[in-house]
Order: structure tokens, then sequence, then C-alpha cells
């Protein structure tokens, strides 16, 4: 009987791409609940990395939608495996930047994009695993093993393609040298006292009066200094909503409103008008993400309420030319959204050459988890600054994951264990497979 020789470091290869279909019945109590999606079942297409280098490490990402489709999203997924299954583990790990580049930019895959819709966030999961694997092989989580590269590390990283009458990779060393000489005091400052949340908890459209004002002063007494609504169904019930919310938190707390695209440019200026005098902070998403004419006529119209957008904009192209516009107040990065954390730092360095503040949109599933990364490595690395910046956060299923968001009046606490933070417990995959796991056979 011969023995088996785990294969070196050097040789070890990845060996699959695991896909999960994972969904969660959270229409069941309306969480989740906005104008443009009344009844969603927050899912992952949830990601493995799978690997034989001996040390049980694997890398888990996920791709976020609400439901249906997310089978179409794991099956965009799946078509990046044979892309992937064999590359050198050290060699991927070693060069992100070029990993994530050869899947953007495959001649052929890009046809599908290029570098939107389902095939991109299939590219920005897989790219997310494999930053989540080498955070691991580091022993660091994600948001600190990027904050600890130096500028030239990090800039290579960055794909310059199409934005460089914006962001060249000098202007990005600039920004992050000028950065360097305060990173060990902001990381200790971090680790300390956190990083700044606002909480989305109180403001689903399908939440009755009384529980929304039950959860708006909740929100408050645990320390949130911003909550948000979402609005755009009814403006007579949106009007009264903002009342009551503006009544439980008081003058001093800032409510931002969210639109998620409901509105043509007309009618958003008119109905937040209408709901002005209870001094909304922002309103998110008041049209079309790829309106940056929109977003710009929006903004102009309605100052001081700021604008914010980005959970739905499709890549870093569409960030710089809102930026360009002067569209935008707010940056609102997601981590499953655009490429992964390659084209995130891209969009990070972006705003910090425009001077725009980055409050990046969490909540769904493991958003929270994955995104808090990458504004703490902002603060640590590009800005230096939390002014003005929150993550947003919402309390629904972080049970599920092996390292969960932690949140403390009204802060992230800084992540400590290795990796993204996305990996989901085995019993969750097992119970929440769809459509075949415990939790939806018992609904057929």
């Amino acid at each position: 009987m011969s023995s088996a020789v785990s294969p070196s470091p050097a040789s070890a290869r990845i060996t699959a791409l695991d896909v999960l279909d994972v969904r969660f019945p959270t229409s069941e109590h309306l969480d989740g609940s906005d104008a443009m999606n009344p009844e969603p079942d927050y899912s992952a297409a949830y990601v493995v990395l799978r690997t034989d280098a001996g040390d049980g490490l694997e890398g888990h990402a996920l791709a976020f939608t609400t439901g249906r489709g997310n089978d179409a999203q794991a099956a965009a997924i799946a078509t990046l495996a044979p892309y992937v299954v064999g590359l050198s583990v050290e060699q991927v790990c070693a060069d992100l930047g070029a990993f994530a580049r050869g899947l953007v930019h495959d001649p052929q895959l890009r046809w599908l994009g290029p570098e939107k819709g389902a095939i991109h966030m299939a590219t920005g999961a897989v790219v997310n695993a494999a930053w989540d694997l080498a955070a691991k092989r580091a022993g660091k989580p994600v948001w600190r093993f990027l904050a600890e590269m130096t500028p030239e590390e990090l800039v290579a990283q960055v794909d310059f393609r199409w934005l460089s009458d914006a962001l060249t990779p000098e202007d990005a060393l600039e920004i992050l040298r000028r950065a360097e000489p305060g990173r060990e005091r902001r990381t200790g400052l971090l680790i300390d006292e956190g990083y700044p949340a606002y909480t989305t908890t109180p403001g689903w459209l399908g939440y009755s009066d009384e529980k929304l004002a039950r959860l708006a002063r909740e929100a408050v007494a645990e320390g949130f200094t911003q909550i948000k609504l979402k609005v755009g169904a009814s403006l007579a019930d949106d009007t009264r909503r903002m009342r009551v919310a503006r009544e439980a938190v008081g003058p001093d707390v800032r409510i931002a409103v969210d639109a998620n695209q409901r509105w043509d440019v007309g009618p958003a200026v008119d109905w937040m008008r209408e709901l002005a005098p209870y001094d909304p902070y922002w309103i998110e998403e008041p049209t079309s993400p790829d309106d940056i004419l929109g977003h710009a006529a929006v903004r102009e119209a309605l100052a001081p309420i700021k604008v914010a957008t980005g959970e739905h904009v499709a890549n870093r192209v569409v960030f710089k030319q809102l930026l360009q516009a002067r569209a935008v107040d707010v940056v609102q990065i997601d981590s499953a959204r655009v490429g992964g954390v390659n084209e995130n730092i891209a969009i990070l360095l972006l705003a910090a050459k425009f001077g725009v503040p980055v409050c990046p949109h969490a909540g769904g599933v493991g958003l929270c988890e994955m995104v808090q990364h990458l504004s703490m490595f902002d603060y640590v690395a590009v800005t230096g600054t939390t002014e003005d910046r929150v993550i947003e956060y919402v309390d629904h299923l972080h049970e599920h994951f092996v390292d969960p968001v932690r949140v403390v009046d009204g802060r992230y606490l800084a992540p400590t264990r290795p990796g993204l933070s996305a990996q989901m417990h085995p019993a969750t995959l097992k119970e929440y497979l769809y459509p075949d796991g415990p939790v939806w056979s018992a609904r057929v």
C-alpha cells in the first residue's frame, strides 16, 4: 500500500470551483422589501475554491441576488471553472491583479459583458474567493492584508484600462503614499474603536409604522447616528413614514432614503421636494444606475440633499463618469456587484482622487461581512479618514457565517479572523440549498 504524498506549496493547484445556489426565505416577513423588490428572498450564488495544498484552506465568496435568477448567477460562476481549475495556488495568490485581469479580459468571455451583468458579478465572486484564500494563507483578515501592502503592490492590483483620463497609476501612487505614514496609528484606532455604521433595519417598505418607529428608536439606543428608509412606492406613505421616523429619532439623527431606481429624473426631484421638510440626508438610487446625467440633474435640483448611488453600478468606468460629471455626493461600492476586490480598489482610488466619500452598500446576505474589509482598508491606507463615511448595516442572516460582522455602539468592529469573512457554516449550506435543502423542500 502506497501513502499519498501532499504536493509542496509551490506545486499546489486549484482543484475545484464549487458553486451552490443558497437562498433564504426572507420574503416571509418582508425583510429587505423596497419599491423595486417587494418580496425578496435574499440569496447567494456561493463559491468555494478548493486546492490540493494540504493545509485545508479554501477560498469562499458569493454573488448576491434576491431569489429568482440565483440559479442563473450560479451558472455564470460555474462557466469560469475551466479558467481557474488547475492554476497554481502560489501564482494566483502572489499576483491577484494578474489573476483578476486574466478573467476580466478573456477575449471570448468579454462578449458576455464586457464588464457588466451576471458574468462580471461571477468574475467578482471568483476573484473575491481568491482574495479570501490568499488572506487566509497569509494569516490576515483581508482589510489588513491589503493595508499592509506597499503602494506599489496596491497599484499593481488595479486595471487602469479606461480610467487614465481620470486616474493614472501615478495619481494612485501619490494618494497611497500620502496616506502611508499614518497607517500604523489608524490600524490601532480601527482595532480599538471600529468603523462607523448606519442601519437600514428599521426602514423596509413592508414594515408597519409601529415597527418602523420601534426599530428606529432601538437603532438610536444602539448607538447609530444614521438610519435609512426605503421609499418610492407611494408618496403619501413615504411622507407619513418619514414623519414617523423623524419623530422617533429626533432632529439630530440622519435619515437617508433609498428609492432603489424607482423614478425618472422629474419624479425623483418632485418626490424628494415633498420629503424635504423631514430633512433627508441623501437620496439613494433616485433613477437608473446607468443614467449619469440624470443623477447630475437630480443632484443639482435637490442640493443640499445629497445624491448617493453605486450598489447597481456595473463597473469602475461608470463610477469614473459619475465622479467626472459631479453627479454624486456619496459613492456606494458593493462587494459583490463589480469585479471583486481589485475593481473596488480602483473605485476607492477614484473616489479619493475626486474627494467624494465612500459609504458602501451592504445588507443582503454576506455583503456586510465582505464590504467592511474594503472600507477599513480605505481608512487605513487610502483616505485616512472616516469623516462622513459609514458602512450600511442590516441585522439579517449574520448567524450563518463563520466570521459574522460585529457591530457595537453603532460601529463595525474590525475582523481579526483571516480571510474575507464570507465563509458560511456547512449546516447553513445544507439547510438552505435550493431547491433540495430541507428549508425549501418542506415548502413544496
